[in-house]
């Protein structure tokens, strides 16, 4: 578990990992610098606890993904169970888990959909894979073996759901940084899904929590662009976001090639999508000069990298 300023919400989560059904050995915290009362409420519940608890303060801020980084390789036991520090974990996640990397042991991490709930932790009716669509359809990629596909376009793979196998970690470490938005939990789940490492359990193991503080949700929605401000925003309140996510995608790419066990023909769709993005993003100013590029991606079928409702970015590319 890695904390910073957790107190508000901390002790549930520990009452959570306290109360499994299947008990863990052990619970590893790092924390960030917190200033409020996370440490004393660390230590109060250490007192009391059945199993060791040990707590690692940094001496200086680490951040999110170096500090799961350390925390990862402080962890003794053969199965490391992620925890943030303001959801709640359901009293048989641990006793789903592990059966499966019994009944899977091909399988070097596996994760879960989770029940989200509020700030006074009433279930808001939704969950984290309604929210971000991992519907049947794409479990059913997922299961092909066309999982890496799914998140060259986003984040599926919830950290604070996350189980995997410390044997795994020492071909994942060091995590990077240079690649924006991809965490540890996004590049634990990148990296594995393209060995067909990394499953999933159609449940809700978790409460997921959401609220203003968090720095990864599912709480904020895309904007949509209206039809008639097309005409009239400043053309680069659009093609700045896509050479953001044409650079991004870049640097995946070649984060990726780098790493000698990944089968290198997985990343042709990324690369695909990479030169699509900046396609999009050094498009002519003039609308005519646009059509033919534009065509060109539609009849490649290239557009549904960047939207399921292909037409919708498309009709933007000639237009705006």
């Amino acid at each position: 578990m890695c904390t910073y300023n957790g107190a508000k919400y901390l002790p549930e989560q520990l009452k959570s990992i306290a109360n499994q059904i299947i008990p863990v050995d052990e619970l590893v915290v790092c924390d960030d610098g917190s200033n409020d009362d996370t440490i004393q409420v660390l230590k109060t519940f250490s007192e009391n606890s059945s199993f060791p608890v040990f707590i690692h303060q940094n001496e200086s801020n680490l951040g999110s993904t170096k500090n799961f980084e350390k925390c990862l390789s402080l962890c003794k036991g053969d199965i490391i169970f992620l925890s943030d520090q303001d959801d709640a974990w359901r009293a048989d996640k641990v006793e789903k888990q592990i059966a499966y990397f019994n009944e899977h042991p091909e399988i070097d991490a596996v994760f879960s959909d989770a029940m989200m709930m509020d700030d006074d932790s009433r279930p808001t009716g939704r969950t984290i894979w309604q929210e971000i669509e991992f519907n049947a359809e794409a479990q059913a990629k997922w299961i092909r073996g066309e999982g890496h596909e799914i998140l060259f376009k986003g984040f599926v793979v919830t950290g604070a759901t996350l189980a995997i196998r410390k044997k795994v970690l020492r071909k994942l470490m060091p995590f990077p940084t240079h690649v924006p938005d991809l965490i540890h939990d996004a590049y634990i789940a990148m990296v594995l899904s393209l060995q067909e490492k990394i499953a999933f359990i159609n449940d809700t193991l978790i409460s997921y929590r959401i609220h203003a503080s968090q720095q990864v949700g599912f709480g904020s929605k895309v904007e949509y662009v209206r039809f008639k401000d097309r005409f009239s925003r400043d053309r680069n309140e659009k093609l700045i976001p896509l050479k953001e996510k044409a650079d991004k995608l870049f640097k995946l790419y070649l984060l990726l090639m780098e790493i000698p066990f990944i089968p290198k023909e997985k990343l042709r769709k990324l690369r695909m999508s990479q030169k699509h993005y900046h396609k999009r993003a050094t498009l002519p100013d003039n609308r005519l000069k646009r059509i033919a590029p534009v065509v060109t991606d539609i009849v490649q079928g290239k557009y549904a990298f960047s939207s399921k409702d292909w037409w919708l970015p498309a009709f933007g590319d000639i237009f705006e």
